[in-house]
């Protein structure tokens, strides 16, 4: 269902460090990639700590390609970043490749109030040994960087200094069976997205990546965004200001002037423009001046 037989799976395993052995016995050496839970543990934290969350292309006008070797052009031969739909297409991908039963799942996002929103995060759910995992490599810098249990709800999961549960929805105005991924900040649960039990295909996706990129009220038009979930911060690029997150709550901002922009998207997240791509995005962020 994903195009996994597409997709070149010695280069996305080297883009995420995964890699076989070089010819002298020098190179990190891959282990046999089985579809288990240590296997589907290793990809997706090599995945999350490799490449990074971004709009780039939206903000530039360029229409977002979700076919595998489109994905695979950017984000592992270009070494860019992408949002949910290419970034979760490509795990998919990925995974389906290696052997694992891949599903997807549509979310609601719950960081930004109370308001209902639509459906326009993209998750998957892979079966290991008949136990479902939630995993999502694009919900940005306070996504999981680990797989999450679903057949558990309400067990935390520590991934480094970062603490993550799937809970059992107890709001009257969702629908049965969804459930919710939440997040420890200091004392305090918050709520990152909600799903519900149906199935998403890439066709689905499709439709709510159109959505995400050329929609006017979508929050991916008009603004960078450019996160990294850090092992010991968490950081955001939106618009003008650059966020880190620590794992006790705190949260430090600065400002980003345009001359400091392209070094810090080198520095922080590991991304280079082609040079017609830097001086655009340069000139979008002046003309907020």
């Amino acid at each position: 269902m994903w195009n996994g037989d597409e997709l070149d799976l010695d280069a996305y395993l080297a883009r995420i460090g995964i890699g076989a052995t070089d010819g002298d016995g020098s190179g990190a050496r891959r282990r046999e990639l089985r579809p288990d839970l240590e296997t589907l543990y290793a990809v997706h934290r090599a995945h999350t700590a490799a490449i990074p969350f971004e709009n780039l292309d939206v903000l530039l006008g360029r229409p977002v390609a979700l076919e595998v070797k489109a994905i695979e052009d950017k984000l592992v031969h270009a070494r860019r970043g992408g949002y949910c739909y290419e970034q979760n297409s490509l795990l998919a991908a990925a995974l389906e490749r290696i052997g694992f039963e891949v599903s997807g799942r549509g979310a609601r996002n719950r960081t930004r109030g109370d308001s209902l929103l639509p459906v326009t995060h993209a998750v998957l759910v892979v079966t290991v040994e008949g136990e479902p995992w939630l995993c999502d490599a694009g919900f940005g810098y306070v996504g999981p960087r680990e797989p999450v249990p679903l057949a558990r709800p309400g067990a935390e999961v520590r991934q480094g200094a970062w603490t993550y549960a799937v809970h059992a929805e107890e709001e009257e105005e969702e629908e049965e069976g969804v459930l919710v991924l939440r997040t420890l900040r200091g004392d305090e649960w918050r709520d990152l997205y909600a799903f519900s039990p149906q199935r998403y295909h890439p066709v689905d996706y499709v439709l709510l990546n159109h959505y995400s990129s050329s929609h006017p009220r979508s929050s991916f038009l008009g603004q960078a965004i450019v996160q990294y979930p850090g092992e010991d911060a968490r950081v955001a690029l939106v618009g003008r200001e650059l966020t880190r997150l620590y794992p006790d709550g705190r949260t430090e901002r600065a400002s980003v002037a345009a001359e400091g922009l392209l070094p810090l998207l080198e520095r922080e997240f590991g991304i280079r423009l082609s040079e017609r791509d830097a001086a655009e995005l340069v000139r979008i962020h002046r003309s907020g001046d």
